[in-house]
């Protein structure tokens, strides 16, 4: 504990008496200071025991010791010591009555007790109270290593837990909580997953104070990881600001998780190189030396039905300078956030995944039906939902479930699902959508409207001049297949006034209605311009 009041007036060597603010004398103090200023306040931080004679003061007007204690305690002065015997032999009663008006401690110092004697006392406690923390600060790293070793992050977080009498918790790279201490802490923990995603959007390290849930807590937010995306993130829940051996212990346990979940550069470095080696040994449709390459990397994951994602961002080229490389870096994170995203659900789920980036793609070779794919997908939805082109225009491709011999194939699907995506609009496109969907979604694309709209604007002239109802007529007449009554029903006009109708549209476009290529073109150009018709 640092120095306070109250152990200044216990100390026997000092002799201190309390005169006023007897019920504060439990506030720390920073430092003892000496000063015969009539406003010292200018030099004033806060927590300081100020020490005067009076000899630049009117110690007896009281209006002026009630402007001066008042100055002293807004300026954080803990407490105020009146050395006896030299100016005045007795506190005055002004000074005493202005600190027990504000409620500030007033210490009588006798002549005997030097101020130079209380400044060493100070500063003797506060050294003290620093070599402790120190002390339990090493203390603390050191059983914060040892549970590290040998329980791991549960353990650290569990021990990190009692040092600071509070809660820690893990969070990996996508923010999801991967283990807390105690076990209540976990609900808690998962309350700050917006917090901890802000905190993430910043280039490690960064740390920030949050409110804890409900403001029951005080929590420290750290990143842990040594590269620009941060790759989790690390909880401390405290009932107030720790100490300085709270915060070695905080420090080391930061040190320590970035060692246990920042893999080596290199190390990743060779994974991924495997990874790739074994992509294209799939897709060559080699897989008995895909398996051999692979070895127990991917478990059996080379084996069992897997999908195959293929993830790409908007086109890198155009422009140079500092616009190119911001706009590099956005699709940068768009796919390394992905590849975030399943590696992250992979380490939770013990599931193995190949993922393998190639420039302004991504590819990942993931179990069927395992959480890898559904989280890749959630994080495909909900960039759709948020639609943030600052990190890049991501689409992404899903493959069918295939197996080894058909990697190939797939990997075809996922290009096809893709290229459909990026036509569409949309951030993700299963392949098995386009296979079980219409073709009626296609039409949107730019070039079918236009041949749409030039097959179809003759006969919109003709009715905008209210010469007729071609269009409603043609667009009735297809959709009953050509039977004569029923369409004119539909049209509440006769049959004849239809199949004038008709002549007319084969007239001024100059083909036959009875050519069933022609009735198809006709009737993907109305679905096409469906939303434009006027």
């Amino acid at each position: 504990m640092p120095p306070t009041l109250a152990s200044l007036v216990h100390h026997s060597a000092l002799k201190l008496t309390v005169r006023a603010g007897e019920d504060r004398l439990d506030a720390p103090v920073r430092w003892a200071h000496a000063s015969e200023l009539a406003d010292p306040v200018p030099y004033m931080e806060g927590g300081e025991l100020l020490l005067i004679t009076a000899l630049k003061l009117d110690a007896e007007d009281r209006e002026a010791m009630r402007r001066y204690v008042r100055r002293l305690a807004g300026a954080g002065v803990v407490g105020l010591g009146f050395a006896v015997g030299v100016h005045y032999d007795d506190i005055p009663e002004a000074l005493v009555e202005a600190a027990r008006e504000e409620g500030l401690p007033l210490l009588e110092v006798p002549r005997r007790t030097p101020f130079l004697a209380i400044s060493k006392a100070v500063s003797a406690a506060i050294a003290a109270d620093q070599y402790r923390a120190v002390t339990a600060g090493f203390a603390a790293q050191r059983e914060l290593t040892r549970q590290t070793l040998t329980d791991g992050p549960e353990g650290l977080l569990a021990a990190l837990a009692s040092q600071v009498d509070g809660w820690a918790a893990l969070y990996d790279a996508s923010g999801a909580v991967v283990a807390a201490a105690p076990d209540w802490a976990g609900r808690r923990a998962a309350r700050l997953t917006a917090e901890v995603t802000r905190l993430r959007e910043r280039p490690a390290p960064a740390s920030s104070v949050v409110a804890g849930p409900e403001n029951e807590d005080r929590v420290e937010l750290h990143s842990l990881g040594t590269g620009r995306r941060p790759r989790a993130a690390l909880a401390v829940g405290t009932a107030s600001a720790p100490g300085t051996a709270e915060r070695y212990a905080v420090h080391s346990a930061v040190a320590l998780l970035t060692l246990t979940t920042e893999r080596s550069r290199s190390l990743y470095a060779a994974e991924q190189r495997i990874g790739a080696a074994v992509l294209r040994m799939l897709l060559a449709g080699e897989p008995d030396h895909a398996r051999a390459v692979a070895g127990d990397l991917y478990g059996g994951l080379l084996d069992a039905p897997f999908r195959i994602i293929v993830a790409e961002t908007g086109g890198g080229g155009g422009g140079g300078g500092r616009a190119s490389r911001a706009h590099g870096e956005a699709n940068g994170d768009a796919l390394g956030a992905l590849a975030e995203a399943a590696e992250s659900a992979a380490a939770r789920s013990g599931e193995p995944v190949l993922a393998v980036p190639e420039g302004e793609r991504l590819v990942v070779l993931a179990a069927d039906g395992g959480t890898v794919v559904s989280a890749c997908c959630e994080h495909a939805a909900a960039r759709e939902a948020a639609r943030r082109s600052e990190d890049g225009d991501l689409v992404v491709g899903l493959s069918a479930p295939a197996g080894p011999i058909t990697a190939s194939a797939a990997y075809k699907q996922a290009e096809q699902a893709l290229s459909v995506a990026r036509r569409r609009g949309r951030v993700l496109v299963e392949h098995e959508q386009m296979a079980a969907g219409s073709v009626l979604p296609l039409l949107a694309d730019d070039a079918v409207k236009a041949f749409a709209d030039g097959l179809l604007r003759a006969l919109r002239d003709h009715d905008a001049t209210g010469r007729g109802d071609l269009v409603a007529s043609l667009r009735a007449w297809l959709s009953r297949h050509g039977q004569w009554d029923a369409a004119a029903a539909d049209l509440g006009v006769h049959r004849h006034t239809l199949r004038y109708r008709m002549r007319r549209v084969e007239e001024i476009l100059g083909r036959s209605l009875d050519d069933p290529d022609v009735r198809m073109e006709l009737w993907l150009a109305l679905k096409a311009t469906a939303g434009e018709a006027g």
